[in-house]
């Protein structure tokens, strides 16, 4: 692994996947689960990728469905690096579904999930710094690390109980 710094635009991976009838409900609705799937693969795919080295998944913090997925729905998994500490980096994750019939596109489903990168003693390892550039992306590198604090407040709750 590299120690140089990576930039955030750096960072993107896009996955997609067709909706088949196996994905759904009785309704012709997808089931979150599979949307879940994919999301976790998508941001799996960019921690792996950004540290360069096996990531494990340690919490989805957020999962948003604004919309329902359809059958036939061209399902794209957007995900980029937020924020990144010593081991662990936080991935944001934008699910859009397009409508093959009609091309239109909706933004079905957003998250954020924290992974730490893995060496090959199984403990937590250094990850590259991130580079923020943009206005954008150092908002997404403060809520990010507000989300962050939250995590690490109910984690010191629960060991207190």
């Amino acid at each position: 692994m590299s120690s140089a710094a990576i930039r955030v635009s750096d960072t993107p991976v896009e996955l997609s996947s067709l909706m088949q009838p196996a994905d759904a409900n009785f309704m012709g609705v997808i089931h979150g689960g599979v949307i879940l799937k994919l999301i976790d693969e998508a941001a799996g795919t960019c921690a792996y990728r950004f540290a360069r080295t096996r990531v494990v998944t340690a919490s989805i913090d957020r999962t948003s469905f604004h919309y329902p997925v359809q059958i036939g729905n061209l399902v794209v998994c957007k995900a980029t690096v937020n924020w990144a500490g010593r081991s662990s980096m936080e991935i944001g994750l934008r699910v859009e579904a397009e409508d093959l019939a009609t091309g239109a596109w909706l933004h079905t489903n957003s998250a954020y999930m924290v992974f730490v990168a893995l060496g090959d003693d199984g403990r937590p390892t250094p990850v590259p710094q991130l580079l923020v550039e943009t206005a954008v992306e150092r908002r997404r590198w403060e809520a990010a690390e507000g989300r962050r604090r939250v995590r690490l407040d109910e984690r010191a709750h629960r060991h207190e109980s």
